[in-house]
């Protein structure tokens, strides 16, 4: 096991190495112009000479490409865990990263979770009893809710929930405006409230979390309880599953056997899930005001701030690549013959 995590964790680092380089490539080779984009186009060329110089723009590529790892002497970059300047903002990339994306994380990792508790259950009972009521309710489910964007969603939520109902509250973000956000820790609203024994904020910030949880998990659970109840069928009809009803086993033993073989697969899904849905969070946050790493990324993009946009890629694709580590693990775990 320690030879297959070794492994993993070396791929991910020779993969996010490289995306690191065509990205940085990428960006530079699309027709854009972030110097005039800072200094105006009615700007003088003394003024556009002296922003592209204060940029490291006026420099040769592979000088930039230096600069940006950090392997130039005397330069602070990639290699010493500096993610660079805002061109914008002028602040540190790692320190506004760093409030953004909790955001992000704590909307996308709550829903996950949600959803997984509810769709392994369902997907499970529709596959002992395929084609059963409670298949057929499922399957049209999982059709349904895949059927239209999830911003969609959200705005209809937003309509029901919130404009009719009144049960939710005004997507205006993560907390009231009117509330004292507790102090910063994790970034996470809830567990930082927990941490400073702020129950008001706390409750706040689960009833603002309520309607961006609900539109991602009734996205989510859909193709989840798919895959777990096709594996589990595929399970239930396996020879060792007939050995095992053969044997005398209880249906509830056998049925947590075939639960164990149907979750690799599912695990993978969720892997692959969770990096699309971190990509796109944009389109939630939007909607709902939330201004996580999906709205910084856009902003980056919009005014041609190259740290940033550079930053944001790296850290999603990290997170995404360990979050696949992990699930291998987890995967490795179920099914040893994989490291082997």
């Amino acid at each position: 096991m320690v030879r297959f995590i070794t492994t993993r964790l070396a791929t991910t680092i020779i993969q996010l190495a490289g995306l690191a380089l065509v990205v940085f490539f990428a960006i530079r080779a699309l027709p854009a112009d972030p110097v005039a984009r800072l200094v105006g186009l009615n700007a003088s060329r003394d003024a556009y000479l002296s922003s592209q110089k204060s940029l490291g723009l006026d420099r040769p590529v592979l000088e930039q490409l230096g600069a940006y790892l950090g392997i130039i002497p005397g330069s602070s970059g990639l290699l010493q865990g500096d993610l660079g300047r805002s061109w914008v903002t002028g602040s540190p990339v790692a320190e506004e990263i760093a409030r953004v994306l909790p955001i992000t994380l704590e909307l996308i990792t709550v829903s996950f979770v949600i959803a997984f508790l509810i769709s392994v259950p369902l997907g499970m009972l529709c596959g002992l009893r395929p084609g059963g009521v409670a298949d057929r309710i499922t399957f049209g489910y999982s059709l349904f809710a895949g059927s239209q964007p999830e911003f969609w969603w959200a705005l209809l939520f937003i309509f029901v929930f919130f404009a009719q109902l009144g049960w939710a509250p005004p997507p205006l973000g993560r907390l009231n405006p009117m509330s004292s956000p507790p102090p910063f820790v994790t970034g996470f609203i809830t567990m930082d409230s927990l941490l400073a024994g702020n129950m008001a904020a706390f409750k706040d910030g689960v009833h603002h979390l309520m309607l961006p949880v609900l539109t991602k998990v009734f996205v989510l659970s859909g193709p989840i309880v798919k895959m777990v109840r096709q594996n589990m069928v595929r399970a239930l009809a396996s020879d060792y599953v007939l050995y095992a009803r053969g044997s005398g086993l209880w249906p509830a033993r056998i049925a947590a056997i075939a639960l164990k073989n149907a979750l690799a697969p599912a695990l993978t899904l969720l892997g692959v899930l969770y990096g699309y849905i971190l990509g796109s969070a944009v389109l939630i946050e939007t909607v709902f005001s939330l201004g996580g790493i999906g709205q910084y990324a856009v902003r980056s993009v919009l005014a041609f701030d190259y740290p940033a946009i550079q930053a944001v890629v790296l850290v999603i694709a990290a997170i995404s690549l360990f979050v696949y580590l992990a699930l291998d693990v987890a995967h490795a775990l179920l099914d040893p013959r994989i490291v082997s």
